[in-house]
């Protein structure tokens, strides 16, 4: 996504084809609109007979005469203007500037906080395509996005917007790869790129490595795969940090559902079971790149779910990192197996909270829908995250760590079992992990909903979208703020 977004001249002063004015609900202009409607006098009674009032949506509209561009493109923001509604718009601008070489906007001069990054984001990732696959790619004419006068947080904006939208953009090409074409050893080499590239630390454990330093849920949810597990850490560790923040995401390449296997439909999105480890690889690689003052670190397990005769069976038995004992009586509830492992991992350094990221469970979808991701977790680091969320354009719903619904989780032969009654399966879910995340504070995502996007927005396509990487790049700076 090369797209080159810098500050320009003011908007009476600067080159470009096309120019992207804000327009509020009602018809009144934002910062721009006014000089473009003297330039061009017919311009507002064409919008007026189209019916567009700015509510919403964007209208293109030859230009020439007076003013110095090919068209105008006028962006529709509502009553209430927000940062989101500023990354939206910023993704339908370029949409509809995808013709032109070059585009100025005047859409980061909207007088609210973040102006800037918010429409550097959303421009950036309104243009992203996921053409890996294609033989002919999709040409996108458009090269700059140029920010029409100083204004709305200044160059360190434009900035930050860039290294959120690059986190993001990692996240959702990790999940849009097939999984044949990302077994885990490519993730260990992709996340080694990301180490090198970004200053950061990085161990990977092999399959044997796995085994020998106890890794037991892994190794048992692995055991039928063709392609080795890998446990993947990454590192961040900036001079002078006193914050230490754990993120472990649950890294399934393809679930198959093993022995209790799922209906062929329920397998066609399962490329998306590692979402939550890409998005812990997204955010510490944004992280790193803004230069937060906190050190994390990102747990990584990785492996297929798949079946041989070597996968694991209903009424097995393993034995986690922490030692504690898990009776599989559902090999499709795996993703906890192998988060058990990472945060048992995470739960031995030094860390004020851990945060784990999973397409964990179909009970949170039917709870919060596709949009809302669940947050569980000890009271006050959950209000953190879910704060963070807020001011990241993200959306979480508290969900409760409602205590008799520990007691499904009880095997008659270990210490629990992997899965709970039937209703619930989100709690009893979250509830397993609490087993092995430490004294310590800690949250829980279920992004099982908005991992995957099952429609185009503004400025999210359909398919991967980089749900929780803005989230947990905003708890980084809250904890290191605190």
């Amino acid at each position: 996504m090369d797209l080159d977004i810098r500050f320009g001249d003011p908007v009476e002063d600067a080159i470009g084809d096309v120019l992207v004015v804000p327009m509020f609900e009602g018809g009144a202009w934002g910062p721009g609109g006014e000089w473009v409607a003297e330039k061009l006098p017919l311009l507002e009674e064409y919008l007026e007979m189209s019916g567009f009032v700015g509510a919403s949506g964007v209208k293109t509209v030859p230009a020439g005469g007076e003013l110095p561009y090919t068209a105008v493109v006028v962006v529709g923001l509502g009553e209430e203007v927000s940062a989101e509604t500023l990354r939206s718009a910023a993704g339908r601008a370029v949409k509809a500037c995808r013709e032109f070489e070059s585009a100025v906007t005047t859409l980061h001069l909207v007088d609210i906080d973040g102006a800037a990054e918010a429409v550097a984001f959303g421009a950036l990732a309104g243009m992203y395509k996921f053409e890996a696959f294609k033989s002919e790619a999709t040409p996108a004419n458009l090269e700059s996005f140029v920010f029409a006068g100083e204004g709305g947080g200044g160059q360190d904006a434009i900035g930050r917007g860039i290294a959120l939208a690059k986190g993001v953009f990692l996240a959702r090409d990790l999940v849009n790869y097939p999984a044949h074409a990302k077994p885990p050893e490519m993730l260990a080499t992709r996340a080694a790129e990301v180490a090198a590239d970004h200053g950061l630390d990085i161990k990977v454990y092999d399959e044997h490595e796995i085994i020998a330093e106890g890794f037991g849920g892994l190794a048992a949810v692995a055991s039928g795969a063709a392609n080795p597990a890998r446990l993947v850490v990454l590192e961040y560790n900036p001079s002078g940090a006193s914050k230490h923040l754990t993120l472990v995401g649950k890294g399934i390449v393809f679930d198959s559902g093993g022995l209790s296997i799922k209906p062929a439909s329920g397998m066609e999105d399962m490329k998306t079971d590692m979402a939550g480890a890409a998005t812990v690889m997204g955010a510490i690689q944004a992280i790193a790149d803004l230069g937060v003052n906190v050190s994390v670190r990102a747990i990584m397990p990785f492996t297929e779910n798949v079946i041989s005769g070597n996968a694991m069976r209903p009424g097995d038995v393993f034995t986690a990192r922490n030692g504690k004992t898990v009776e599989v009586l559902n090999t499709d509830a795996e993703g906890r197996l192998i988060l058990a492992d990472g945060l048992s991992l995470a739960a031995e350094g030094q860390t004020d909270l851990i945060v784990d990221v999973a397409t964990l469970t179909g009970a949170a979808k039917v709870a919060l829908g596709l949009e809302v991701a669940a947050v569980f977790g000890t009271d006050d680091s959950r209000e953190l995250v879910r704060d963070a969320a807020e001011s990241a354009g993200e959306t979480l719903w508290p969900m409760p760590l409602h205590e008799s619904y520990r007691a499904a989780l009880d095997s008659n032969v270990a210490d629990l079992k992997n899965i709970g009654d039937r209703w619930g399966g989100a709690i009893t879910a979250a509830l397993f992990l609490r087993e092995f995340a430490g004294e310590g504070e800690w949250v829980h995502l279920d992004i099982a909903g908005p991992a995957r996007a099952a429609k185009s927005s503004a400025y999210t396509p359909k398919g991967a979208s980089g749900f929780g990487v803005r989230t947990l790049v905003a708890v980084a700076e809250a904890l290191a703020a605190r």
